[in-house]
């Protein structure tokens, strides 16, 4: 099983900036793409910015410029830097890890999420 954190979360002025970081944590032979979502309700979790184990990036049009993801394959952590915050940037924060476990299934993990508050 592969159990996820995140911290970093927080209350900041618009034009701000924090990082939030994931660890992870558990046994497992691989873990793949790892991303960050987000929710504000009453909107749907939706997809922030995600790595690959390559490192290939992806995202969301809304945060492209601002926000940078970035992972350590060695210690399977992830962070997300984010600039320029807005208050439409408002909500809570999971990571994701997608893995795999020993019989070769593919399996998702979710932390409990942060919350970040973008004040204007």
């Amino acid at each position: 099983q592969v159990q996820v954190a995140e911290s970093g979360g927080g209350l900041v002025q618009a034009g701000g900036s924090l990082r939030l970081d994931c660890l992870t944590a558990g046994s497992f032979p691989r873990i793949n793409t790892m991303g960050w979502y987000r929710q504000a309700p009453p909107k749907q979790r939706e997809l922030v910015a995600r790595i690959s184990k390559e490192g290939t990036t992806e995202y969301a049009d809304s945060v492209k410029g601002r926000f940078t993801i970035s992972r350590d394959n060695a210690k399977n952590t992830l962070s997300l830097q984010m600039n320029s915050l807005k208050p439409e940037d408002t909500g809570a924060y999971y990571c994701n890890a997608e893995w795999t476990d020993w019989v070769g299934l593919k399996r998702d993990a979710w932390g409990q999420g942060t919350q970040v508050t973008v004040s204007s």
